[in-house]
C-alpha cells in the first residue's frame, strides 16, 4: 500500500513534467497541490498555536502558583482550557495526519534516481541535477554548487521560521529559548541537507516557504477577528457603591 502511494505521488510529478517540461517545476506544482489539499488542517494547527500562545501567561501564572499542589494545578489547568475553549491535543493532530503524506513525498523524491526516468532532472537549469546532493555538487566548484547552496539554506532557515515568529510576540524569556533553539535547529538542518538530494530540498523549502505564508495570513485574520470581538463587546458601566455615613452624635459635656 505504502509502495503503491509513492509510485502515485511520482507519477504526479512526472505527469506535470510531460505538460511543462521540467521536473523541477512539476515538483514545485504537486508540493503546491499537496499544501492547498493540507491547509484546513494546517489552519486548524495554526488557530491552536495562536491560542496556545495568548493563555500561555495565565499557564505560567497557575504553574507557579500552585507548584506545591500538582492536583490543583490540574484542576486549574482544565478550568483554564475549558474558560479559553482551548484543547492543547488540537495542534498535534493535524501534524500526525500530515507526516505520512510529506514522509511519502520525501520518500518518492529520494529514490527518482532508481527510477526509469527520460531527459534530465532539473530545474530550469538553476538546478542542473535534482538527484544530486550538495555533498556531491561541491565537489565540482562554486559555481556549481551555490544553487544547492541556496536551497540549502532555504531547506534549513525556512523550516523554523515559522516557529521563530510565532514566539517573538511571547515574553523575552520564552522568546531567547526559543531563538537558541531554532538556531540550533537550523544548524542541524543544515547538516541534514548536506546529503540530501536537491529534488527533496525544493520540495521541503517550497513546502515551508507556502506554510509561514499561510501562517502570518491566519494569524493576521485571527488578530482581526479579536480585535473586531473585543470593539464589539459591551462596555459594562462602572458601578460604584458609595456608602453613606451616618454622623455620630457628639457627646455632651457635663458640666
Amino acid at each position: 500500500m505504502w509502495e503503491i502511494f509513492k509510485d502515485w505521488i511520482f507519477n504526479s510529478i512526472q505527469f506535470f513534467a510531460n505538460i511543462v517540461g521540467d521536473w523541477g517545476l512539476a515538483i514545485v506544482i504537486v508540493t503546491l497541490i499537496f499544501r492547498a489539499i493540507l491547509a484546513p488542517i494546517m489552519h486548524t494547527q495554526i488557530k491552536s498555536s495562536y491560542k496556545m500562545q495568548k493563555v500561555q501567561p495565565l499557564m505560567t501564572e497557575i504553574q507557579e502558583k500552585f507548584a506545591n499542589d500538582p492536583t490543583r494545578m490540574q484542576e486549574e489547568m482544565q478550568k483554564l482550557y475549558a474558560e479559553s475553549k482551548f484543547n492543547p491535543l488540537a495542534g498535534c493532530l493535524p501534524m500526525l495526519l500530515q507526516m505520512p503524506i510529506f514522509i511519502a513525498m520525501f520518500q518518492s523524491l529520494r529514490e527518482m534516481g532508481e527510477r526509469d526516468i527520460d531527459g534530465t532532472l532539473s530545474f530550469y537549469g538553476l538546478v542542473n541535477d535534482l538527484i544530486m546532493s550538495p555533498s556531491v555538487a561541491f565537489s565540482q566548484g562554486f559555481f556549481a554548487f551555490l544553487p544547492y547552496l541556496i536551497l540549502m539554506l532555504v531547506f534549513a532557515f525556512a523550516t523554523f521560521l515559522p516557529m521563530i515568529l510565532q514566539t517573538l510576540k511571547g515574553d523575552s524569556k520564552q522568546r531567547s529559548t526559543m531563538l537558541m533553539t531554532g538556531v540550533i535547529m537550523s544548524v542541524m538542518m543544515l547538516w541534514i541537507s548536506w546529503s540530501t538530494p536537491a529534488g527533496v530540498l525544493l520540495f521541503w523549502g517550497t513546502s515551508s516557504i507556502v506554510g509561514i505564508v499561510q501562517q502570518q495570513i491566519t494569524n493576521s485574520l485571527l488578530r482581526k477577528a479579536d480585535a473586531k470581538a473585543e470593539a464589539e463587546a459591551p462596555i459594562k458601566p462602572v458601578s460604584v457603591s458609595v456608602e453613606r455615613k451616618v454622623k455620630k452624635k457628639r457627646p455632651t459635656k457635663k458640666r
